[in-house]
C-alpha cells in the first residue's frame, strides 16, 4: 500500500500512544524520556508520562527513580534511559581536557563522594568552598554545582536520586554486564553509533529526513567520543530505515513497523501533550502533520507570547486543534484553551473528551474530585 502523511500521522501517534503500562515497561518502551524543571503545571518528565503508564502521579519518576534500572544523563536531550541505553555512551572522552588543578579538584570531590556514599551538593560546597562562578545564562552558580554537573557528564558520577528537585550524586562504578540483545562496551563505535541512533528513531518516528539529521549531530553531546563517527552512522540508518518520499519530503521510521497499518488506529481521547512529548518536541514534522507553528515560549518575554507560558499542545483524535495553559491557583485547577480554528469544536464528544482530560489532570496532580 502506498504510505501517505495521514498514514504517518497516525503513525506517530498510536505508536507513541501505547496503552499505558507499568513505569518500568514504559521508560523501556519509549527508550529515553525528556527532563524539564519548568512545573506548568507538572514537569515534562511527568507530564509525557501520565499519558503511559497506569496510575500515574506527578513526582512518580522521581519518587521511585532509586528503584528502577534507570539514569539520567543526556542523550539527545537530557533525561531519563535504562541504565543499558545509558551505558552505550560510556566511558565518554570530552572534547575538553582538564587541567592539573581541576582534576586534583575533581578527584578530591570524588572521594569526598565514596567515602559518604552519596551527597547534595551543599555538602560539596560546605566541604571544598570551591566559590562562585558564571553560568550558562549568565547568573552566578555555584562552582561545585558545576563541578558535579560535569563530573556527572564525564560519567565520574550518577544521580542516585533527587531530593525537593536536586540531584544527589553517587560514584558511578563500573558498568553492569549489559542486555545480550545489546552492544558491550568492547563493541566498535560504529556499532554502538547505530544503536544510538536507533534508539532516537524508535522514540521520535516517524521523521523526516531533516530531523533524523538533527538528532544523529545531537549525539555528539551524547557521545563526544564518536563525533567522527556520525555521518557513516547516519547514512546506514538512511540505508536500514524504512523509507517513504511524501510530497518532496524523505520520512524513515523502523523497518519492522507498517505506517499503514490499521494498528494506528486513533481514539475518543482528548489530550493535553507536554511540549516535550515524542509527539510534538520535532517542530518540523509537527507543522506538516497539522499546518500550523506551534512554539514554546516560557523563555520568551510575556509580551511577543501568542499561546502563552507553557502551552500544551490539544490533540484530538489525530489532530491537534489547539492548546491549553493550565495551572494550580489557589488549590484549583485553572484552565485556559485556544484554538487554531478560534473556537472548540461543537461535538459533544469533544467536550465531554475535555473534561474527562481536565478530571484525569486533577487526578495526576493529586487534586482528588
Amino acid at each position: 500500500m502506498r504510505i501517505t502523511l495521514d498514514h504517518l500521522r497516525r503513525h506517530a501517534i498510536g505508536r507513541s500512544l501505547f496503552k499505558p503500562t507499568t513505569l518500568k515497561r514504559a521508560i523501556d518502551r519509549l527508550g529515553f524520556v525528556q527532563a524539564d524543571p519548568i512545573r506548568a503545571p507538572a514537569r515534562a518528565q511527568d507530564l509525557t508520562l501520565r499519558h503511559r503508564v497506569a496510575g500515574y502521579l506527578a513526582g512518580d519518576l522521581e519518587r521511585r527513580y532509586p528503584r528502577l534500572a534507570i539514569e539520567e544523563d543526556f542523550f539527545v536531550n537530557y533525561g531519563y534511559l535504562p541504565r543499558a541505553h545509558h551505558q552505550l555512551m560510556h566511558p565518554r572522552t570530552p572534547r575538553t581536557v582538564w587541567t592539573p588543578a581541576r582534576a586534583a579538584e575533581a578527584a578530591a570531590v570524588l572521594e569526598f563522594i565514596r567515602e559518604r556514599g552519596a551527597v547534595h551538593p551543599r555538602e560539596v560546597d560546605a566541604h571544598f568552598a570551591h566559590g562562585k562562578v558564571t553560568n550558562w545564562f549568565g547568573g552566578s552558580s555555584n562552582a561545585s554545582t558545576q563541578l558535579l554537573d560535569v563530573m556527572h557528564y564525564r560519567g565520574l558520577l550518577r544521580v542516585a536520586r533527587r531530593e525537593g528537585g536536586t540531584r544527589v550524586y553517587a560514584v558511578r562504578e563500573p558498568a553492569v554486564p549489559l542486555d545480550a540483545a545489546a552492544p558491550s562496551a568492547a563493541a566498535s563505535a560504529g556499532t554502538r553509533m547505530d544503536a544510538l541512533v536507533d534508539l532516537a528513531v524508535r522514540k521520535y518516528a516517524p521523521l523526516p529526513a531533516s530531523t533524523l539529521g538533527q538528532l544523529v549531530r545531537h549525539l555528539r553531546g551524547a557521545a563526544p567520543q564518536w563525533a567522527a563517527h556520525r555521518a557513516a552512522a547516519l547514512a546506514r540508518a538512511k540505508q536500514r530505515l524504512a523509507h517513504a518520499r511524501i510530497d518532496g519530503v524523505d520520512w524513515y521510521w523502523p523497518g519492522a513497523e507498517r505506517p499503514s497499518s490499521i494498528r494506528w488506529r486513533t481514539d475518543e481521547h482528548v489530550r493535553l501533550l507536554t511540549p516535550f512529548d515524542p509527539i510534538v518536541w520535532d517542530r518540523r514534522r509537527f507543522e506538516i502533520f497539522w499546518a500550523w507553528a506551534y512554539r514554546f515560549e516560557a523563555y520568551t518575554p510575556a509580551s511577543k507570547r501568542k499561546l502563552g507560558y507553557y502551552a500544551l499542545p490539544l490533540l484530538w483524535h489525530e489532530r491537534v486543534i489547539g492548546w491549553g495553559n493550565v495551572a494550580v491557583v489557589n488549590g484549583g485547577l485553572s484552565c485556559a484553551f485556544g484554538y487554531t480554528d478560534g473556537r472548540a469544536p461543537r461535538e459533544a464528544a469533544f467536550r465531554a473528551g475535555l473534561e474527562t482530560e481536565i478530571e484525569r489532570m486533577r487526578a495526576f496532580l493529586g487534586m482528588g474530585g
